[in-house]
């Protein structure tokens, strides 16, 4: 299989809604390629191509190789422009990455152990605040998601941002806002029948 990170693409000449309406109707995706010292590069992609990237969910969260006429830039996905009745992606975003300077992406959260959650197991319901997070790290220490145990957690409590267990060099631009930026990811929940069971 080819490599899910790598994304091939064309320079696209002409810009404008215009533009993008004809690269669609090829069965193609307008993108855009921007940051770092060199100009933003307007780009085209094969739209099922894209749809099989996209199926993993690293994608999202991973440096990518975008090889544009055969010349390969580091960058990371910023945006996804989906239609909101098909199964279409209408444009994309990529921004280029330099080793070194640091990133501001969203990663995936992945919630473990719920179904041995203890307050799961006295009748409580796990709901999720979030399903990502924004970090920010240099490209190499970059995750692909950041794992939630849920094992400990009694009805009634919370886990915050604060909480999460992060890997080295990576940090959560919201705590720098203060402590009304603790935003709640996950919390265990009374149902009817816990407090029943009480």
């Amino acid at each position: 299989m080819a490599n899910v990170f790598e994304f091939v693409a064309e320079a696209r000449v002409g810009m404008g809604s215009a533009s993008a309406k004809v690269v669609r109707r090829q069965g193609k995706v307008p993108a855009v390629i921007y940051g770092g010292s060199a100009s933003p590069q307007m780009l085209v992609l094969d739209h099922n191509e894209i749809v099989k990237h996209l199926t993993h969910e690293a994608v999202y969260s991973h440096v990518l190789d975008v090889t544009v006429d055969g010349k390969t830039e580091k960058a990371v996905l910023k945006h996804i422009q989906r239609h909101p009745a098909k199964p279409q992606i209408l444009h994309m975003d990529f921004m280029r990455v330099d080793d070194s300077h640091r990133l501001k992406v969203h990663v995936p959260l992945h919630f473990v152990n719920e179904a041995v959650c203890v307050g799961v197991k006295k009748g409580g319901v796990v709901t999720h605040a979030m399903t990502d997070v924004e970090v920010v790290c240099m490209p190499s220490a970059l995750p692909e998601f950041i794992e939630v145990d849920l094992a400990g957690v009694e009805i009634g409590a919370t886990i915050h941002l604060s909480d999460l267990v992060l890997p080295a060099g990576v940090e959560l631009p919201a705590l720098a806002h203060g402590s009304e930026h603790n935003h709640p990811v996950a919390q265990v929940v009374k149902t009817r029948g816990s407090e029943e069971s009480e």
